[in-house]
């Protein structure tokens, strides 16, 4: 049995920015979605979905409030793992790595493109802690909206930024019939990539 391979063994980046392209015109919904995976300092993992909102040679960025249940395992523990899951593509691709927290104009500029409305509930959910109904959170909203809507801008709260994936390692998988599926994984080495085929 022969076969062309879908995966080419040179550069991780370039088939994700290919790979990322072709998922945003395919998939239905939020083509940028990744589940964020992070663990507390004694290696208590736990994982949630979050939206890519930037990537290149640096690294994959993503957004969040610092003091919710992740921000501090984050700042905790500045390692994550990301996944890519396009199933209508039958692709996923898993990302590893040290975090860097993005610079606050990187922080800025990224909060103020969001929707005014996006920008308010940000700045009132004190994401992750509990909350006694949801008109308490609605009320917040509201009062927010009062103070900024005629500005149509909300000032960025502090604890509120983004964070860098930096990838020690990339692996790419792509279906293939029978569950012979194809999988390689990147690891940096010196200017580029090295790579194995992997074992499905």
């Amino acid at each position: 049995m022969t076969e062309n391979p879908s995966i080419p063994s040179t550069d991780p980046m370039a088939t994700f920015d290919a790979w990322f392209a072709e998922a945003r015109a395919s998939e239905p919904n939020d083509a940028n979605a990744m589940c964020l995976a992070t663990a507390t300092p004694d290696g208590k993992p736990s994982a949630r979905m979050v939206l890519l909102k930037g990537h290149d040679a640096r690294g994959f960025v993503f957004y969040t409030n610092a003091q919710s249940r992740k921000g501090g395992e984050i700042r905790a523990n500045m390692q994550a793992a990301l996944l890519f899951h396009w199933k209508s593509l039958r692709r996923q691709v898993r990302i590893e790595g040290p975090l860097e927290e993005v610079t606050s104009a990187e922080a800025d500029a990224y909060f103020h493109s969001r929707p005014f409305v996006s920008q308010v509930g940000s700045a009132a959910s004190d994401q992750s802690r509990p909350l006694d109904t949801r008109e308490t959170y609605l009320e917040r909203v509201a009062q927010i909206e009062a103070q900024y809507g005629e500005a149509g801008e909300v000032p960025r709260p502090p604890h509120w930024t983004g964070f860098r994936c930096m990838p020690s390692a990339i692996e790419l998988w792509h279906d293939r019939p029978n569950r012979l599926h194809e999988r390689r994984r990147f690891v940096p080495e010196g200017d580029g990539w090295t790579s194995t085929l992997l074992y499905p």
